[in-house]
């Protein structure tokens, strides 16, 4: 007889356990299950079918796969968890003997762990670190502009602002910035590297209050986390261009809210990066361009001696009276050939162009000179611009450590943010911070003349938005003919009169033999689609009509923005 089957031993509910059994298997306290299931990236599932997982019952209840349980049980970390609990016991009951000397020992020989296994595990290779670093650096941003409470400590908020520093070093000196955006939560930044982009947002600098409904628990977690997997990227990222990790720190610029100056970065040959990057990047990119050439040079030549070669023989051939069908087929694939010669010069010529663009992107900056008034957010400014190669000073009472003063002749720009200005200097341009952020989404230095002080201001558009030919786009130029005709397209109805009648008959009498051809085609395509909606049923019907009308929705929209557009142009 064969044997009975029990429910739940079996199939799916065998793969799934509850999180209160998790619990009791592996013998830890909800709190510290929570912390071991962030830090190893392991997270509720959810079955396909609850009833059966959860033996008929529909009770709500967390899931997790009985493999991902196992995998913790086996956990180093779930071992110090153990032994900080039992630290915990044995301190609070030597504080309550009043047993000092004992309790002073426990306090050295306090239980701790790292978290660098665990980095090793999640990404096998420094890409997969890379593409999961958007949350890690948005998080760490955060904090470093949080104030130190009973919750967040302060070696935590300094830890961040320190590893947040040594990224946007980094960034300014390979180069790698690509985008940025002024949004409401804060500013968006999104650099290259490795080819891998990296978006983060940073917070503006107000003075902040921690709000009291958010669990601080789970983000210090995942901030623990996050501030190990930091400080791997950097060194790895320092190291890989002979740059000492970490960098010094100046104190007394430091004391005095320096920012990104008051970080020395340093060659491993001792030289200081921030001083020379300059030259480097400039001989750098020579270099690079210059290897890049010649590859692209190798493979033209390569390229032009094959099509040569097959030119002659193509000629053999034509002049040969009597072709075989061997011949025939040569000839077809010499035309493949210099088909495919010719792509790929045509691409090589798009790299070309391409890595020269990219160049002139990085150099963006490089013949300005910017001074930043008080009230510009100098944080962000100091490194977009230092990204891009351009030179920053800014007054002494925001901070020290600038090398121009406001007099100074070589400045061309002067950012500022009040509409009127004490001083104004005339071999400098008086321009609103906008004007640096918009330039590099442009790719280009824009005209300043509508963003002097007290100007009103350009629409400041996402460069993370791909705009659609349907999309509203307020930097387009509108004709007001094509918003009449579009109008008239949405609302369906044609103004028709005798006279006009009258144009058309004319017109058709001059049009030639090929006009009436296209018309005829025109016809022939109307008549299909009206025969396509006959044939339709009525539920493709009712999708078909949804869908147009969603479609002429979205475009009178678009009208009526262009409209007011145009209006207020008039004014």
């Amino acid at each position: 007889m064969a044997p009975m089957k029990k429910k739940g031993e079996r199939g799916a509910a065998a793969n799934y356990i509850t999180r209160n059994r998790a619990i009791k298997k592996l013998q830890i306290s909800l709190a510290d299950f929570r912390r071991l299931c962030i830090l190893k990236g392991i997270y509720p599932r959810e079955p396909k079918n609850k009833k059966k997982v959860n033996k008929g019952s529909t009770a709500p209840r967390t899931f997790y796969y009985v493999k991902d349980i196992k995998y913790l049980a086996h956990e180093p970390i779930l071992e110090k968890f153990r032994e900080y609990k039992s630290f915990a016991k044995k301190l609070k009951k030597a504080l309550g003997k009043k047993e000092f000397d004992s309790a002073k020992t426990l306090e050295e020989n306090k239980p701790e762990y790292t978290l660098d296994h665990l980095v090793k595990e999640r990404y096998p290779t420094f890409i997969d670190a890379l593409r999961d670093l958007d949350d890690a650096l948005s998080m760490i941003f955060l904090f470093s502009t949080l104030p130190a409470n009973d919750k967040i400590k302060y070696k935590t908020v300094e830890n961040c602002k320190r590893l947040s520093a040594e990224f946007q070093h980094y960034v300014v000196i390979s180069r790698s910035l690509k985008k940025t955006f002024l949004s409401i939560k804060g500013i968006y930044y999104q650099a290259e590297i490795r080819g891998q982009d990296i978006t983060w947002i940073v917070p503006y600098q107000f003075s902040q209050q921690v709000p009291t409904d958010v669990d601080l628990r789970v983000m210090m977690t995942f901030l623990e986390f996050y501030q190990t997997l930091l400080g791997f990227v950097n060194y790895k990222l320092y190291t890989d261009m002979n740059l000492i990790y970490p960098p010094k720190i100046d104190i007394k610029k430091d004391e005095g809210n320096a920012g990104l100056t008051a970080y020395v970065v340093e060659t491993t040959e001792g030289t200081d990066i921030l001083k020379n990057i300059k030259e480097k990047s400039e001989q750098q990119e020579e270099n690079v361009g210059q290897e890049k050439m010649k590859e692209y040079q190798k493979r033209i030549k390569n390229l032009s001696e094959n099509m040569n070669i097959d030119n002659e023989e193509n000629e053999d051939e034509d002049d040969e009276e009597e072709e075989t069908e061997n011949n025939e087929e040569k000839e077809i694939a010499f035309e493949n050939q210099d088909k495919s010669a010719e792509n790929e010069i045509s691409e090589t010529d798009k790299l070309i162009k391409e890595t020269q663009l990219r160049a002139e992107f990085q150099k963006l900056f490089e013949n300005c000179v910017f001074y930043l008034a008080r009230e510009v957010p100098k944080y962000s400014l100091e490194f977009v611009i230092k990204a891009f190669g351009g030179k920053v000073g800014w007054d002494s009472s925001v901070s020290v450590g600038s090398t121009i003063k406001e007099n100074d002749p070589s400045i061309t720009h002067y950012i500022c943010d009040r509409p009127k200005q004490d001083h104004i200097f005339l071999h400098g341009v008086y321009v609103q911070p906008q004007w640096v952020y918009d330039c590099i989404n442009a790719k280009k230095l824009l005209n300043t003349s509508n963003y002097y002080p007290g100007e009103t201001l350009p629409p400041h558009l996402s460069p993370f938005v791909k705009l659609s030919e349907t999309d509203y786009n307020p930097e387009e130029e509108i004709d007001e003919d094509e918003i009449m005709e579009d109008s008239e397209e949405v609302s369906g109805t044609t103004k028709s009169t005798t006279e006009e009648e009258e144009e058309e008959n004319e017109e058709e009498e001059e049009e030639s033999d090929e006009e009436e051809e296209e018309e005829k085609k025109e016809d022939v395509e109307d008549e299909n689609k009206k025969l396509a909606m006959i044939m339709m049923s009525k539920k493709d019907k009712r999708l078909y009509n949804q869908i147009q009308y969603s479609r002429n929705k979205k475009a009178a929209e678009v009208n009526k923005l262009k409209k007011k557009k145009i209006a207020l142009q008039k004014k």
